[in-house]
Order: structure tokens, then sequence, then C-alpha cells
């Protein structure tokens, strides 16, 4: 998968706000590993205001859970980077928001923090709309930390763009 530049993830934010704005919806994002980066990308367009509700930007098991509503048992059992905090990071955004549209992602970006099973590279992103069911996906994205952020990023994107009508 190639690493998207910074005009692509702009090009990509945009158009993604375009048709965010034509169908009247709002979106919530909900990160770990990217630091606020997708919330960055799309803020970066002007008038993101008609059509972004907000973002969180949840590292710690203590923002998880009070933030998003991530259930303890979920983070013992699971871990941070899983498919199942994934999917309650992306139902608990839509809980605390006004927006309709939500994506969130859980990750390990580098250059630590890896293991056997979960290695660097290694991101789950889950895309809900309100009223309906969370998606998720793993991902095994190759390179440095940013490397590995940026191709979240783009996949984030990617998702949303997916939920839409």
């Amino acid at each position: 998968m190639p690493i998207p530049s910074d005009a692509q993830l702009r090009e990509q934010a945009d158009a993604l706000g375009k048709r965010l704005r034509a169908v009247r919806e709002h979106l919530v994002t909900a990160e770990s590993c990217t630091g606020g980066w997708i919330a960055k990308s799309l803020t970066d367009i002007a008038g993101s205001s008609d059509w972004f509700d907000c973002g969180m930007v949840v590292y710690s098991y203590e923002a998880k859970q009070g933030l998003l509503g991530v259930r303890p048992q979920t983070l013992e059992e699971h871990g941070a980077v899983s498919r199942e905090t994934a999917i309650e990071m992306v139902s608990g955004a839509l809980v605390h928001s006004g927006a309709s549209v939500a994506v969130a992602v859980t990750g390990i970006a580098g250059p630590g923090g890896g293991s056997e099973d979960k290695p660097v590279g290694t991101v789950w992103i889950a895309w809900k709309r309100r009223g309906g069911y969370a998606r998720a996906q793993v991902f095994h994205f190759e390179g440095d930390r940013e490397a590995v952020r940026r191709q979240t990023v783009g996949q984030a994107l990617a998702g949303i763009a997916e939920l839409l009508p």
C-alpha cells in the first residue's frame, strides 16, 4: 500500500467533506495511534464546521473508558489494539457526540510497543453510522511511525467515504 502524501490526504479529506455536506451528515473521530491527525486533515478544509462535529484523542485506557465508554473488561481481555475495543470506541464516539457518522482508530504506530501477536503496524479501524452496525478491519501497515500513521489516516478516510450514500 503506498504511503499517502500530505497532498493526497488533503484531496481525500476535501472530497469526503464535500460528500458529507451533500448528504447533510456530521462526523466524529475517536483516535488513539493517529493522535488527532484524522481530525486535523478534515478540519484543514475550509467550511469543515458544516460537517465535522468533534474529535477525541484517547491514548490511555482511562480516556477510552471515560470519554468513549469503552468497558474496562474489554481492555483487560482484548487490549487497546483489538476489534472489540475499536468497535466500542466508534460506538461511544456516536453516543458522546452529535454526529451521525464515526470513525475510530487504535493501533501500534511504533517504534516500540509491538508484540509477536500484535506487531508494530497493527491498526484496527472501525466505522459506524448512527443506528447502524459497526464495521471494523485490521490493517498491518509497513514503515516507520509516520508511515503507519499516514496509512491509517488514509484508510480511515476511505472507510468513511464507503459508509456514505
